[in-house]
Formats: structure tokens, sequence, C-alpha cells
């Protein structure tokens, strides 16, 4: 009955079978491809899609190590992808079969969206059926039906709407929201200028994540999404709202209209008449910009990067496993691990929304409704007569270096709080300016008061510090930055037995591009440098395209922490990445030279190498780079780059960690105009474990913490080590416990391995 259900979505609501292109999808193919390799397997490209495979011929092609250099960079797919409408039909998927037997292909890798996946699920099904009738007309001997009896089908899901279920992103989404936000930006110059609204249409047809997370993210006025119609007479108050930020002396305004809006009555909503209702009722100066295949394209981020990087692995490693009886999967990303899902039980959700226009898009995505209920927060400020007053003050203050995303947290954490009727201070200048009086009430519209540059620890300004929090009766603090916020609230949680102006809730807010921060997984700040990093590294590869064997050593910052250096090696494709969680000798440096040497002797020209700023003290950038140019004498020359504080001068707005802290956790009980609270779960950090946002004692969190080396004591991301050693072409063991599923099954070694093509 499932397979019934199947085929009839599939045959009816796909014109021809097309593989849509996302940004990201090459660093799949380079993963399969290599990782394929690395276990010994053929594995091939099918150039076009389905019609490809249909054509046979030059479309099925085997490829090399070397076929899969220098594509992270590039946008799309380089194999090509095209509409089909034979793979719909019997005899097209018949001549697909005979193409792949004639090669030996019974392991099959799809990128695509729903509709491909679905595709594939069904040739997987009618295979054996195939098989048995290209034998009866005598394209094939029995042999061949009894050798490649069984079809082994892993999907990949490439998609920048983000709308295919059991997965909390697909590769492409983050690209296309570089993208959106990028045009945002170079918008709100002109807007402010001109004193201009601007109305731009973005893709999502059936899905509106990209406007609802561009909207977020740029603090759009308005958004319109297909899964949230807007209100009966939503025109009064979305003119309302335009006219009070122009009586504000808001000099701009943006709103975000998803291709596939509608209103309560299932008419569409278009950024046209979006424009013509704010020109009609306010006379506003409007500009309509449709972003289209924009979107699409470009370089893509780092974190598609790695996600279709370990997604690549992993969907290679469930071939390597599967069986007659495993059903087709799909890899997908769940709380930063790359998981496997039944592919029938993820399409059928699909087919079930676009079957029934499911309105409640929290069975598509974990996010959506955390993404909205906090965007409906953060841009419309309630009536001050409908705000609940609870006389408790909050003081915000940042600390440390600055790091992207710094202001969004900001803005983000006084909203809420004002909304929550709390009273918000902002401290200029940390706990330095804390010590000297520098706080000030902050509304609702005025939250930005500059990065802050500020290092120094509380330590020795407990007393006056003390003194301002009762003076401006601070019953909350909360420190945005990287260690040293941390750091301070481990001192101010120590000085509660001297100085019970303490005894408030205390929350660090982790914000620095190192992300070194124990009990987080991610910073705010650390994708902004990491895509910083990767895009320096793009451009000096494509500066030396004119040049023959160059090997480039690049010097990355996060203190002792890896994390930029290791991720930045993964997404931009090096050749080696050192750091201090790994420690490496002169051996190992020689080796990394041959190795780099040997593949230069190939058709390979340009290597990369990374190096964190404080991976070994005695081995330095330009030991390593003295290193590599005497030893590569003859083969190739070097150069070097130290990277620096660009790293953290590209400002973007990453709201991931703090969106939700208040809704997390507000203390709603009465409050007298003294809050006392001196338990240790009152000093806490609010850390991303897995999916989730949690709370942690700081005090807990020393445990777990290397204060020497200003990191943690474990750290995830070293997991993907051998993962960017192997797609670098070295010889090493991977450890599948990246696979939240894999844990217990054992590694086959690449000798034992027999996979077959793919």
């Amino acid at each position: 009955q499932m397979s019934m259900i199947y085929k009839k979505y599939w045959i009816t609501y796909n014109n021809g079978i097309l593989l849509f292109f996302s940004p990201g999808m090459n660093a799949a193919v380079r993963a399969v491809v290599r990782m394929g390799i690395y276990v010994k397997a053929k594995v091939y490209f099918v150039y076009e899609g389905y019609q490809g495979m249909v054509d046979g011929g030059d479309n099925i092609v085997e490829v090399s190590w070397e076929s899969v250099s220098s594509i992270l960079q590039v946008g799309g797919t380089v194999i090509g992808s095209a509409r089909c409408k034979s793979f719909r039909t019997r005899e097209g998927r018949l001549q697909a079969a005979y193409n792949l037997v004639q090669r030996g292909i019974t392991n099959l890798c799809v990128i695509g969206g729903d509709g491909s996946l679905t595709g594939a699920n069904l040739f997987r099904e009618e295979w054996s059926g195939l098989l048995e009738e290209l034998a009866q007309k005598g394209k094939i001997d029995e042999e061949a039906v009894k050798k490649y009896a069984y079809l082994n089908i892993v999907g990949m899901v490439g998609s920048i709407d983000n709308d295919f279920c059991g997965t909390d992103m697909t590769i492409g989404t983050d690209s296309a929201l570089h993208r959106i936000i990028e045009v945002v930006d170079a918008i709100m110059t002109t807007a402010q200028s001109h004193q201009r609204t601007f109305v731009l249409e973005v893709m999502g047809r059936h899905c509106g994540y990209l406007a609802l997370v561009s909207a977020l993210a740029c603090g759009a006025d308005w958004v319109f999404i297909p899964e949230y119609p807007p209100e009966e007479g939503w025109e009064d108050s979305m003119c309302v709202k335009l006219s009070e930020n122009r009586a504000r002396k808001k000099r701009l305004n943006i709103i975000i209209v998803a291709e596939g809006a509608i209103d309560c009555h299932n008419k569409p909503i278009t950024s046209e008449k979006v424009k013509d209702l704010v020109v009609q009722r306010l006379g506003f100066d409007t500009r309509v910009t449709i972003l289209g295949h924009v979107q699409r394209g470009g370089t893509p981020s780092a974190f598609d990067r790695i996600l279709a990087s370990r997604m690549g692995v992993e969907a290679v490693l469930a071939l390597l496993e599967a069986t007659p009886a495993t059903p087709a999967c799909v890899v997908s990303l769940s709380g930063n691990q790359a998981v496997r899902l039944p592919l029938m039980e993820c399409v059928q959700m699909v087919i079930e929304k676009f079957t029934i226009l499911l309105m409640l898009v929290t069975y598509l995505f974990r996010s959506f409704e955390n993404n909205l209920n906090t965007y409906k927060l953060l841009s419309h400020k309630k009536p001050d007569a409908e705000l609940p007053k609870t006389n408790f003050n909050v003081a915000v203050l940042n600390v440390g270096a600055p790091a992207a995303g710094m202001n969004a947290a900001v803005r983000a954490a006084v909203r809420v709080g004002i909304t929550e009727g709390h009273k918000m201070f902002a401290v200029i200048d940390g706990f330095e300016g804390f010590a000297r009086g520098k706080v000030k009430s902050i509304n609702f519209f005025h939250f930005s008061f500059g990065l802050i540059i500020f290092s120094t620890l509380p330590a020795k300004y407990l007393e006056k510090i003390a003194d301002q929090m009762r003076t401006n009766n601070i019953n909350a603090l909360m420190v945005i930055g990287g260690f040293e916020a941390y750091e301070s609230c481990l001192q101010l949680h120590e000085a509660r037995s001297r100085f019970e102006e303490f005894c408030v809730p205390i929350c660090v807010l982790p914000a620095t591009i190192s992300n070194n921060v124990p009990g987080t997984d991610f910073s705010i700040g650390a994708d902004t440098a990491l895509n910083a990093i990767v895009e320096t590294c793009d451009r000096i590869k494509q500066s030396a395209s004119g040049t023959k064997r160059r090997v480039f050593i690049i010097e990355t910052m996060g203190g002792y922490c890896g994390y930029l250096a290791n991720m930045g090696a993964l997404a931009a494709g090096a050749d080696a990445a050192y750091i201090f969680e790994e420690q490496f000798d002169i051996r190992e440096l020689q080796a990394n030279v041959e190795h780099l040497t040997e593949k230069m002797k190939t058709s390979i020209q340009r290597g990369l190498v990374l190096r964190n700023e404080n991976c070994n003290e005695n081995y330095t950038t330009d030991f390593i780079y003295q290193l590599y140019s005497e030893e590569g004498k003859g083969v190739f020359d070097c150069r070097k780059n130290v990277l620096g504080h660009m790293q953290q001068v590209k400002m973007t707005l990453k709201l991931q960690t703090s969106l939700n802290l208040y809704e997390q956790r507000t203390y709603r009980e009465h409050y007298s105009r003294k809050v006392f609270a001196n338990t240790d779960d009152s000093v806490c950090l609010l850390g991303m474990r897995r999916r989730n946002l949690v709370f942690q004692p700081v005090a807990e969190l020393k445990t777990e913490t290397d204060f020497v080396h200003r990191i943690p004591k474990e750290q995830w991301w070293l997991k993907l080590r051998p993962l960017m050693k192997i797609l670098a072409k070295y010889k090493t063991s991977y450890d599948v416990s990246d696979s939240g599923q894999l844990e217990h099954v054992a590694m086959h070694s690449p000798k034992e391995a027999e996979t077959g093509a793919i």
C-alpha cells in the first residue's frame, strides 16, 4: 500500500525528475567519491541526473581521487542536473537498470529533494523485476541477474528550502540564507539613504523557512509565509507598524515575502501586492526585489560544506553495511549528529504535507515554531499598557573580544526582557565600566551600545560592582562573551559569600570566535569567523590558479582551541591542520610534507595547510613554512598567510543561542525589591548541546575546563579529525561514532571492504 502511495505521488506530482541543485552539493559529491575510493570501491559519476542514467554512454563515468579536486568552493553541482520524463516510465527505468548492470553498479547515492528520492526508492523496489525482464529480452544473462540481484539506495537531501522531514538542516539552506542576508545588508544602505521601503521576495513555494529565518536574522519589519497566513485585517496592522517606524525616524522598512505566501482566505500575497498596498495607503517610496535563483547560486558556506562532507561519508558507510533486507535510507542531521532514517517514512510525511496542505510545519522541522514565536516577539512591541510589570531589573554587558552576533544577542535579550515586563540596563565597557557606573536604562528600540573590547575580569572591582548593583537595584545579570565571560561569572559566584549583591540570577551567553567555552557545542560568532577563514582560503587558492604546484600555510586564530583550524580545513579541503589538541612532532611534519609531495606529482596543483596560532610553541608558522619550502624544493613552492583579526570583523546575525533565553528560564514569581539567589544553578551558562539549549551551573563546568589553556577538556569536533584526513588522502581509521546510531558497529578496514561499485 505504501509503495502504491509513493508511485502515485511521484508520477502525479513530478513533471519529470529534476535533481535541483543547491550550494554544498559538490562537497557531498567529493566526500562520496573519496570515501568510496577509501573503502576500495569503484565510484562512478552519473551526469545529468536520472537522464544520464537512462541515456548511459559517456554520462556514466568512473572517477578518480583527482576528479573531485578543487570543487568544494564551486556552487551548484559539477555532475549536472536535468529533468527526465523518461525515468517516470518503466521503459526508462528498464534502460537505466541495464546501464547500471553493464558497469556492475549496485549502490546508488542520490542527492536531491523528495521527488528525486521517491524515484530512487521506486527504482529499488522494481530492481529485481527489471533485471528479470532484461534477462527475458536477452540483454543480460542469468548469472548477471544473480550477481546484481539487489540495489542499495542511500539518499542525501539537497534543498535550500529546508523542507524535508527528519533532518534539522538540508544541504544548501545555510548558504541560501547567507545570500539573502548579503542582499538585505546591501539594500539597507540604499534604503537608509533614500528613506525607502523594500519588499524582498524569497524562494519558498510551500515552505517559509528561508523567509522566516532571514526575517529573524535581519530584523525585518514584516514577513509573509505560507505556513502562517496573517489574520484578517493584516493590511491595517502592517501599515500602522510601518507608520510608527517612520515616526521614530527609522529611515528604512524591510518586508520579506515567501513566494508561496497566502492570506487566511488562501489567496496569494505577492510582493507586488504588498508594494502597491504600501504605496497606496502610506505613499512611501517602495521598491520590490525578487531574489530568484540568486539564492541557489554562489559559494557554499562553511556549514554546508561540512554538513555535506559528513553526510557523504555517512552515505558510503551506509552502503558498505547494507544488506538485501536493509531498507533504503536517507542521511540526515539530527542534533549535530549524522544519522540514517528510513527513506519511505520521511518522504511519506512530505507527501502528507503536500497532499492535504498541512499548515503545522512543526512536523517538518522542529525549530520552525520557535523561530516564528521568536520573530513575533522581537519584531512587534506590545503597547505599554499591555506589558506586565515585574519590578525586575536586568543588566546586560559584553566581556572580551568582539564576536559577530553580540549585538543580535543584546537586541534579543533586551526586547524579550521588556516584553516580559522587566526593566533593562546596558553596561558600557564591561566590568570596568560597571565599576565606574556606566550603567544606563535601555528601551525596546534603543538596544545597540557597541561591541566591547574590554577583557577585564571583575575580581579587582568586586566591591565597586556590588555598589553599582545595589545602587541600580540590579536583580539579574546577563554576561555575553567568551572564556572571559565564563571566568567572570565563576568569580562572581565565588564572591557571593562576601557580597550579597551577587546573590542574583546570573547567566553567561557564549560569544567568541574561538568556540572554546565549556558547556556548549557552538558559540555566537564562531560560524561567522569560520566562514571568513573559508572565504579567505578560497580566494588564496583562486589567486594561485595560474601558478604551478604551490602550497599555502595559513595561520588561524583561536588561542589554544583548534576549532577554527580543524573545521576550516574540513570546509576548505586542506591537506593538513595542526591543532593544540592533537600533538604532533617533527616526524609527523616530515610525513605530511612527503605526503603532499606525492600528491603534487599528480594532477593536483595546489596544497593548503592550516595551523592554529597556539598549536605548538616551537613549530611556529614560520618554521612550518620554512620546512615545507625546503623539503618541497623542485616539486612545489610555498606561501604563508596569517589571517589575524580579519576573522572578527565580518558581522552577521547568528541568534541560535540567545533566542529563547527568557522563554526557557524566566523568573516569573512575585518579586520584591530584593532578589536573593545563592544556589549553584542560579549562576549558569546557556549552551547548545546537540539541538537543545540547556542551562548548566558554571560551578559544575569547572571540572570540564582546562583553565591553563582556556579550552574544554572534551570537544565534539575532534571526532571529525579522521574525516578531514581521509578526504585529504591520508591512511587512517575512521571512527563511526560520529553517527548517533552506529557506535556499536565495527568499521571495516579499507582492505576488508567489498562495497562493489557506487
